[in-house]
């Protein structure tokens, strides 16, 4: 993953079960999930004026429900996402049906805190993978989800999208390696590091035709939403 501190963190994230009316935790048929879904959403934004990026308007709702849309309409379960800048906005503003929501108070430090909450908070759910997606790329949807799912083959699994040739999200870290994964999160850097010292081991995924990965992180770029 090519945005995502040294250390794993000391304590655990808070995490909230987020159910609305409108549905309920989504499972596997045995309750055991497979892949989970893991969603970074803690941007504030900076380069926009600081204006959250979880709560940037598409097609009339937030970024966050379509990006969580998108996790579980590809198969994930559970999924989880990590809220930071704006994150009571969130709650109060999005309709996240079945989404348990992990606050990271270090959201600030870049994407790697983020990344090491969500791997802490998925500990015990039972799923062997989390696939990782960022609130960011509204043009990446349940197809390409589901295609990259689809490489899991064990908890050493590790497995990437990949756009025109080249290396984006989501990214897919099979349970062996999120340790690994954590440890070497830094700032903004994400799973970077971890991508390249394994990039032998990893499945790439052609999902060209399915997605576009195009990142929301300029003012220029807000013309990408609808």
């Amino acid at each position: 993953m090519d945005h995502t501190s040294q250390d794993t963190p000391q304590d655990s994230p808070h995490v909230t079960p987020h159910v609305t009316p409108h549905g309920s935790p989504q499972d596997t048929p045995h309750g055991l999930p497979r892949v989970a879904g893991l969603l970074l959403a803690a941007g504030g934004g900076r380069r926009l004026g600081g204006r959250p990026k979880a709560l940037l308007v598409h097609r009339g709702r937030p970024l966050v429900e379509h990006a969580a849309r998108a996790l579980r309409e590809g198969g994930c379960a559970p999924v989880h996402i990590v809220l930071g800048a704006g994150a009571e906005a969130v709650r109060a503003d999005a309709e996240l049906p079945g989404c348990v929501l992990v606050d990271n108070p270090d959201w600030a430090e870049g994407m790697g805190s983020s990344l090491r909450a969500g791997l802490a908070s998925l500990a015990g759910t039972g799923a062997r993978a989390a696939l990782v997606m960022l609130v960011d790329q509204p043009g990446i949807g349940a197809s390409a989800v589901a295609r990259v799912a689809a490489a899991y083959r064990s908890p050493s699994s590790l497995a990437a999208a990949v756009y025109g040739g080249r290396r984006g999200h989501p990214v897919l870290f099979g349970a062996e390696r999120w340790a690994g994964v954590a440890a070497s999160a830094v700032g903004d850097r994400g799973a970077r590091d971890y991508l390249r010292a394994h990039q032998s081991a990893i499945t790439l995924v052609d999902c060209s035709d399915v997605a576009r990965a195009d990142d929301i992180d300029t003012p220029e770029d807000l013309k990408r939403l609808e």
